[in-house]
C-alpha cells in the first residue's frame, strides 16, 4: 500500500503551500505504515505545483527516515535519460536506498507546453530506446559513466500508458497502471501479455494499480469528498484547464457535459466507508492479480484527506504507531 501526491493547488492558497502539503503527507504516510510515496511531474498546469520530481523528492526523504520516495513520474520525453540518472543517483546517495525511479512517457497536455519542452506531438516515439539507455547508464554500462556511482540496484518502474506496457515488459520491469487503461476491455489480454515478455526477459512480473481512493464513514460523505477533484477533471475536459482544487459546492452551476464528466470521475474513484472500499480494492485486485495499491487521492479538505489515508492503511496494515 503507497501513495502518490500531486501536489495539488488550492483555491486561496499559493501554490507553494501545494509543495508544503506534500511534503507534511509525506511524513504522515512514513507514520501510517506506508511502503511508498511518490511525487508527479506536470508542467504549467494550474493545478499542480509539482513541476520537478527530483527535486520534490529529496524535499520529502529528507523529512523522513524510513518510506521509499519515487517519482509518479519522471517523463522521460522532457529529459535526457544521462540527467535522470544523475538525478537518481544523487537522491540515492543522499538517501541510501529509499529511492524509487518511475518514468512514463506522456508529453506535456497543451500545444504551448510542447512546445515549450521542445517537443513535436508528431515526433516519433523513442521511449524504449531512451528506457534502455537510461537503465544502462544506472548499471555502469553506458557510453559514460553517471556520477556519483551507484552503489545498488535503483528500482526502475514504468507508467503504463500506451505502448510503454509493452516497452516495460520486453525490458523485465515492474509497472503502474491506472486511469482509463483499467477499464480496457482487453485488459486481461494486455497484463497477459506484459507478464509473458517479463517472464521471456528473465524478470518477475510486477504490477501497481494507480487508484483514487478515499474512505469515510460513508458512500455519500466520500463522494463529497471526490467530488473537487471531479469537478476539476471536467473543467479541464470542457474548458481546457485543470483548475486548483475548490471546496464542494452543492448548487454549482454545471452544464450537461461537465455533470456527465463529473459523474464519470467520481465513478472511476474507488470511495465509500470502509467494508465498500474493502469490495472494490478486492475486486479490483482479484481482476487484475496486481501486487500493488498506489493510492492516488486528491481532495480540498486536508484533514480529511489526511483521516482518509489514516483508514485506508488501516485496512491493509495496523498503523505502526497505533
Amino acid at each position: 500500500m503507497s501513495l502518490l501526491d500531486r501536489s495539488r493547488t488550492r483555491a486561496g492558497e499559493p501554490d507553494a503551500a501545494a509543495l508544503r502539503h506534500t511534503v507534511d503527507r509525506a511524513v504522515r504516510a512514513e507514520w501510517l505504515g506506508y511502503h511508498r510515496f511518490w511525487v508527479a511531474e506536470h508542467h504549467a498546469v494550474p493545478g499542480i505545483a509539482s513541476g520537478s520530481p527530483p527535486v520534490l523528492m529529496a524535499a520529502v526523504a529528507a523529512r523522513t527516515t524510513t518510506i521509499r520516495v519515487g517519482s509518479g513520474g519522471v517523463m522521460l520525453p522532457n529529459h535526457q535519460p544521462l540527467v535522470v540518472a544523475e538525478q537518481f543517483a544523487m537522491l540515492d546517495a543522499l538517501f541510501p536506498g529509499r529511492i524509487d525511479l518511475g518514468v512514463g512517457h506522456t508529453l506535456g497536455f497543451t500545444p504551448p507546453v510542447r512546445r515549450a519542452l521542445r517537443h513535436d506531438a508528431a515526433e516519433p516515439d523513442t521511449f524504449a530506446a531512451d528506457l534502455t539507455e537510461l537503465r544502462g547508464y544506472l548499471v555502469g554500462g553506458g557510453p559514460v559513466t553517471a556520477r556519483p556511482r551507484l552503489e545498488r540496484e535503483l528500482p526502475v518502474f514504468v507508467l503504463a500508458t500506451g505502448r510503454a506496457l509493452e516497452a516495460a515488459g520486453d525490458a523485465g520491469l515492474p509497472v503502474v497502471l491506472g486511469g482509463p487503461a483499467l477499464d480496457r476491455a482487453d485488459l486481461t489480454d494486455r497484463l497477459r501479455d506484459y507478464r509473458a515478455r517479463v517472464l521471456a526477459a528473465g524478470a518477475r512480473p510486477y504490477l501497481a494499480l494507480s487508484v483514487d481512493v478515499l474512505v469515510a464513514d460513508s458512500v455519500e460523505a466520500a463522494r463529497e469528498l471526490a467530488l473537487p477533484e471531479a469537478w476539476a477533471l471536467a473543467a479541464a475536459r470542457t474548458r481546457g484547464e485543470f483548475p486548483a482544487l475548490e471546496p464542494v459546492d452543492p448548487d454549482r452551476p454545471l452544464t450537461d457535459r461537465q455533470r456527465a464528466a463529473v459523474d464519470v470521475a467520481v465513478g472511476h474513484t474507488v470511495h465509500g466507508d470502509e467494508t465498500a472500499v474493502t469490495d472494490q480494492l478486492g475486486e479490483l485486485l482479484a481482476r487484475t492479480g496486481a501486487d500493488e495499491l498506489l493510492a492516488t487521492t486528491s481532495t480540498f479538505d486536508l484533514g480529511a484527506l489526511a483521516e482518509s489515508d489514516a483508514r485506508l492503511a488501516a485496512l491493509f496494515d495496523p498503523p505502526q504507531h497505533l
